[in-house]
């Protein structure tokens, strides 16, 4: 495994991964919007993506006639927002929409303006969505919450979420936010990420705001996406038989390079060798069998496809991001001149692994 990484160090012998890329791209893990003119749609995807207005209004695509989508971010994406026209509009009918979006999203988000108990447009279309569609993940978002004083904002919160589960079901997940608060902040922002992490785990690293502990952690925030869209990337094409073994590596290794060039690290097959030798004579052993023996799986019949494809692509999400991860520390280390132990880049690449894993959404499958 790390032989074939070694041997696609050297940029201008990698292998085209175009396709690779455009496939992630065709795949990206998806939130469906759904909602009322005004509820808070746009400002939902300002929030996450820390975006101003103008740059996600700019960002939109049509992907239906009247439905839009944007991708974030947009250059190396890794989640993608799908938000249909205001429903409740006197011109406007959502059914095309419904059906053509649905067979796209992973899950279904709806905003609804708390003090806005008139909701019969929305529960129409989610009284679809659930007869046609197979989205298993809905949240609530109770919007403009601080509008209502404590009292009223209880009865409306109770009322609009009885609505919703009473077409929906029981398995709803909401949340109560104001995404426009006297002192800029969002109200409620951290249930609200919380919330999103558990439908779409990829969102809470997106939007992870928290303080870091050190200026190596800084550091790698300001990396971190890019280390997300490959190992994206590295998942997607892992799903298929025969692929993920050739693409894998060599994605693995193009994200090496970016990441050493962006910390001012001369790249090449040496320092390969001696990033990998800071993770112990064991670990390459352990790592090169662990995905020769998944890429074996997946020529399983039927299970290998299925069930074989989807720890794949998990593991293999997972193994990138904790490559990116500890390249990131160790590289950062180096320039400083500053040696780092083997034990702490094995701990920091199991957690990475882990939390990447997770954040495939694969295993959610």
């Amino acid at each position: 495994m790390f032989d074939q990484i070694k041997d696609a160090i050297n940029p201008g012998k990698n292998p085209n991964l175009k396709h690779a890329h455009q496939f992630q791209r065709e795949n990206l893990p998806t939130l469906w919007l759904v909602g009322k003119t005004g509820a808070g749609k746009s400002t939902f995807i300002q929030t996450i993506t820390g975006l101003s207005s103008v740059e996600v209004g700019n960002g939109f695509a049509p992907c239906t006639k009247t439905a839009q989508a944007y991708d974030y971010p947009q250059d190396k994406p890794l989640v993608r927002f799908l938000d249909t026209r205001g429903l409740g509009e006197a011109d406007y009918d959502p059914e095309a929409d419904l059906d053509e979006i649905g067979q796209l999203g992973h899950a279904l988000v709806v905003v609804m303006k708390a003090d806005e108990p008139e909701q019969s447009a929305v529960l129409s279309a989610l009284k679809k969505i659930k007869h046609k569609n197979k989205i298993k993940h809905l949240l609530l978002i109770h919007s403009a919450v601080l509008l209502s004083s404590e009292k009223d904002r209880t009865r409306q919160i109770a009322y609009n979420e009885h609505q919703v589960k009473a077409v929906w079901g029981d398995d709803v997940k909401a949340v109560a936010v104001d995404f426009e608060t006297e002192d800029g902040s969002v109200y409620h922002y951290d249930d609200l990420v919380s919330a999103l992490e558990e439908m779409l785990p990829v969102v809470g690293i997106i939007a992870d705001v928290k303080g870091h502990k050190s200026v190596e952690e800084a550091n790698f925030d300001t990396v971190k996406k890019e280390v997300l869209w490959y190992s994206g990337t590295s998942a997607a094409t892992d799903l298929l038989p025969a692929v993920g073994i050739v693409t894998v590596p060599a994605i693995q290794a193009k994200l090496l390079h970016s990441l050493a060039n962006q910390y001012g690290v001369k790249w090449d097959k040496r320092a390969f060798s001696e990033l990998i030798g800071t993770l112990g004579s064991s670990f390459a052993l352990r790592y090169g069998l662990k995905f020769g023996t998944r890429e074996l799986v997946k020529f399983i019949p039927v299970y290998g496809q299925t069930v074989g494809a989807i720890a794949a692509a998990a593991m293999s999400f997972g193994a990138t991001y904790g490559l990116g991860r500890v390249a990131c520390y160790y590289f950062y280390h180096k320039r400083r001149g500053e040696d780092v132990s083997t034990e702490d880049m094995q701990n920091l690449y199991k957690d990475a692994f882990k939390k990447g894993a997770a954040a495939s959404g694969y295993e959610k499958t």
